[in-house]
């Protein structure tokens, strides 16, 4: 590696950003509908959200402890922080301006309208009276400061108001503050009637009804100010994992504290809040004036999805789409009789994850099935899957579930979801201490005639079924024995004890992921420099690890021809002349969250094709139990690069280059060029349109 580029890597929390800001960009978008930028901007808030619960919040424990720098570019911890400081506060004031000075008025026009206080008519406030007194005031619960009533806990990103008060209450104590809490029960809009709206969709802000009937909270006394505000919090589960003796208990036990109660990171009021007022909440939450953003309407735009939901017009949103069937499964009664005959790829969500889930539901009921194991990293509250495997395990089946309780901001769900498998009679574990399991595996062990055969699905994506209509994802179906057999041995590393197996096809992380893939790309070097032709392409959603992308810089070196499409960070430098300038970085977004990890190696024209549960960031490479694995069959495999890898290159609508300075530039058709959408032109030739059902 060439020592003289001091730069060789950019920094993973602007990186992250720079998608944050991305995304942001689909709410701009006048060519997308409405209600779908709208969906992107709450998706945008909700991103700056977990990015000071997780990063920002890492950022500032790492300086507290005294470390000076940090990340793979070792970048100094104080300026990083000033610089994401300035570019969220320009994300924040873009996120707003598109919110108020273009998509209001635009969704006006099509009859869905924020009303402000000001616009209310005498109709319109007397019914928002009512419904204050009928259903808000019974909930909220106002919070008097005074010695006997100190300040309360303020639960992390729940909406709050702070007011300002004259006078004595019936005790004759003289208050200057008081808080009040929304519960998170309550809905941050209310959508009046259409006879008192006189549109079809008329929302109010909870916030405006607060503001104007909040005296109605303090009756007697004088509102001299009322002010929302928002708290975030870190919210990483800190867990001792050399000393706790059980992770189920554990990861209950800080659930119910440092995910809501952990330290104050960032705290959101609106432009109006006095200094004062605003300086008495930076003080209470032990914060600085730089941790403070004043935004220009309300200060949770992530509630706002559920105007989305309320609002009918399909003209205003994405066209439905029914996810079809994989070629001879449409009408199969039996999973396993088509498995017997050959592998099924999937690619969701343009088609659809019930096979899998089928799959499941029937080994549950077949008598000649003996077992099933599964791991389950994100499953969702109402699964399919889980039940199945609970009535497997009712039905005498073996059932051996790996559930993942450390999925980040997934644990109560994971809890939950355990507990039912466990009185179920399943057997269950909680993956392996020290290594969060990542890898997406299903197993069902089957008697058929005098053998055993294993019955193995193999994704990149979750066992979510909500995930799999809004992320883009491949599984595998097959019988084959080997797979088989290496899920067999993976399995018994997650719920037993032993060394490591040497698998035949699958390759797994920590073990071997990370050497195979450095091997695979030195294979090329190889090639290359024997005249060949390297050729290596990559999708992924993150990449970070140093030893993969310093090989990836010597395989331009080498002339290895390399495309990497990455959704989100990505820490390689491109097109640095001498160092990278044989590698092109792009990512595409879309209507649906890019998810899918393949990994292609041409190897002088017998190539290779991975997919994987795995990114190339450290944490999957090196803390976490994955999965790759290959698709052999050729007509598979020629699926995989065409729709998993080509398409996404061709992309000149939703893709956007990445500049060696770390900045992205959207791609648009050159004159002459036609556009073309990857994730369009998958809806159209894999899915079918709703209309047509």
């Amino acid at each position: 590696m060439n020592q003289s580029w001091p730069d060789r890597y950019l920094n993973r929390e602007l990186s992250l950003l720079a998608f944050h800001r991305r995304v942001l960009s689909m709410a701009e978008d006048a060519s997308l509908p409405l209600l779908e930028r709208l969906q992107f901007l709450c998706i945008s808030s909700s991103n700056l959200d977990e990015f000071f619960e997780v990063r920002v919040a890492s950022l500032r424990k790492k300086r507290a402890h005294g470390l000076k720098t940090t990340g793979v570019d070792e970048v100094e911890i104080f300026p990083l922080l000033q610089q994401i400081r300035e570019r969220v506060a320009d994300m924040v004031q873009n996120q707003y301006a598109v919110f108020n000075d273009d998509l209001i008025p635009a969704l006006a026009s099509e009859g869905v309208c924020f009303l402000r206080r000001d616009q209310w008519n005498e109709d319109q406030r007397a019914w928002l009276k009512r419904h204050m007194k009928q259903n808000l005031m019974p909930i909220i619960s106002p919070l008097g400061i005074d010695p006997a009533h100190p300040f309360p806990k303020v639960a992390n990103k729940c909406l709050h108001f702070i007011v300002s008060l004259e006078g004595k209450d019936a005790f004759g104590r003289e208050h200057r503050m008081a808080i009040v809490p929304a519960p998170r029960s309550l809905s941050r809009t209310v959508l009046l009637p259409e006879r008192i709206s006189g549109v079809p969709y008329g929302f109010v802000f909870l916030s405006s009804i607060m503001h104007a009937f909040v005296k109605n909270l303090f009756p007697g006394m004088e509102v001299t100010g009322c002010y929302q505000f928002r708290l975030t919090r870190d919210t990483e589960l800190y867990l001792d994992e050399e000393e706790m003796a059980d992770l189920r208990q554990e990861v209950e036990g800080r659930l119910q504290t440092s995910r809501r109660f952990g330290r104050g990171v960032r705290l959101e009021v609106p432009d109006n809040c006095p200094d004062d007022v605003a300086g008495y909440l930076i003080d209470r939450f032990e914060l600085s004036s730089e941790d403070v953003f004043k935004v220009e309407g309300p200060v949770n735009l992530s509630r706002l999805a559920e105007v989305y939901k309320q609002v009918k017009n399909p003209d205003l949103k994405f066209q439905p789409f029914v996810p079809s069937m994989p070629a001879g499964l449409m009408g199969a009664e039996d999973v396993f009789a088509l498995l017997d005959k050959r592998d099924i790829l999937i690619h969701h969500p343009f088609q659809s994850f019930e096979p899998v889930i089928k799959l499941v539901e029937q080994a549950a009921t077949d008598p000649d099935v003996l077992a099933i194991k599964q791991t389950l990293y994100r499953a969702g509250n109402h699964s399919r899957i889980v039940d199945a495997l609970c009535r497997a395990a009712r039905n005498g089946k073996e059932v051996n579930v790996v559930v993942e309780l450390r999925a980040r901001f997934d644990e109560a769900e994971n809890l939950h979801l355990s507990e039912a498998l466990l009185q179920s009679g399943a057997h269950v574990v909680y993956g392996v201490v020290g290594y969060k399991a990542h890898a997406k595996m299903l197993m069902v062990v089957r008697r058929q005639g005098r053998r055993l055969v294993r019955y193995t699905h193999l994704g990149t994506g979750n066992y979510h079924g909500v995930t799999t209509r809004l992320y883009t994802d491949f599984g595998l179906l097959t019988s084959d024995r080997e797979i088989g057999e290496d899920a067999h041995k993976l399995f018994q590393e997650l719920t037993g004890l032993g060394r490591a197996s040497r698998l035949k096809k699958m390759i797994q992380a920590p073990f071997d992921l990370h050497r195979t893939l450095i091997e695979h790309i030195d294979r090329e070097i190889e090639i290359a420099g024997n005249g060949g032709t390297g050729r290596i392409i990559a999708k992924m959603n993150g990449l970070e690890d140093t030893e993969v992308i310093d090989a990836l810089y010597r395989a331009s070196q080498a002339g290895v021809k390399i495309d990497l499409i990455v959704r989100g960070i990505c820490c390689l430098r491109p097109g640095m002349k001498g160092m990278s300038e044989h590698i092109r970085v792009r990512s595409v977004l879309g209507r649906f969250l890019e998810h899918t990890r393949i990994f292609y190696f041409g190897h002088g024209g017998k190539s290779e094709v991975f997919c994987s549960s795995a990114d190339w960031l450290i944490r999957n490479l090196h803390k976490r139990v994955e999965t790759a694995f290959p698709v052999i069959a050729h007509h598979l495999k020629q699926r995989v690069v065409r729709e998993g890898l080509r398409y996404y290159l061709e992309d000149n609508e939703s893709a956007w280059r990445l500049a060696n300075n770390g900045s992205y530039v959207r791609m648009h058709p050159r004159a002459n060029q036609s556009g073309f959408n990857a994730q369009e032109t998958l809806l159209k030739t894999l899915a079918v349109s709703a209309k047509s059902v």
